[in-house]
């Protein structure tokens, strides 16, 4: 692999698809908030949500992985589905409730410290000894 494919996997589109995530949050508390206003229920607006990011992701799911096999499907692996899809919806539903209460500026701040709590619950529960030895005694 050359040095120049290698840099833009490693640093580039990490770097790409961060700030583009970033750019959809912030552009769907936008239009969440309009929809809101005008009368929209939040459950409807999930709805809509959910059935676009369907129809966006699953045919490039399917480009990108169409020669690998799939793994076999267990209860195991279907309960992790389930479970990472209500964890999900419900942290959704809760934001959504949330904006809906305040303002999308609000979400977007209370969005940005994701990486600070993450941060402190791992020094809270001594997980950063692992990864930086100089924390440690």
């Amino acid at each position: 692999m050359a040095v120049g494919h290698h840099y833009f996997y490693e640093e580039v589109l990490p770097f790409v698809a961060t700030v583009t995530a970033e750019c959809t949050t912030v552009c769907l508390t936008i239009l969440y908030k309009a929809a809101v206003v005008k009368g929209l229920s939040y459950h409807v607006f999930m709805a809509y949500s959910y059935a676009i990011s369907a129809l966006l992701t699953l045919p490039l799911a399917y480009f990108c992985h169409r020669k690998t096999p799939l793994p076999p499907f267990t209860l195991g692996v279907f309960g992790r589905f389930f479970l990472l899809g209500v964890i999900g919806f419900v942290s959704q539903s809760c934001g959504y409730k949330g904006i809906e209460l305040s303002n999308p500026t609000m979400s977007s701040a209370m969005s940005n410290l994701n990486p600070a709590t993450t941060f402190f619950l791992a020094i809270l529960f001594r997980y950063i000894i692992n990864f930086y030895p100089f924390f440690s005694h």
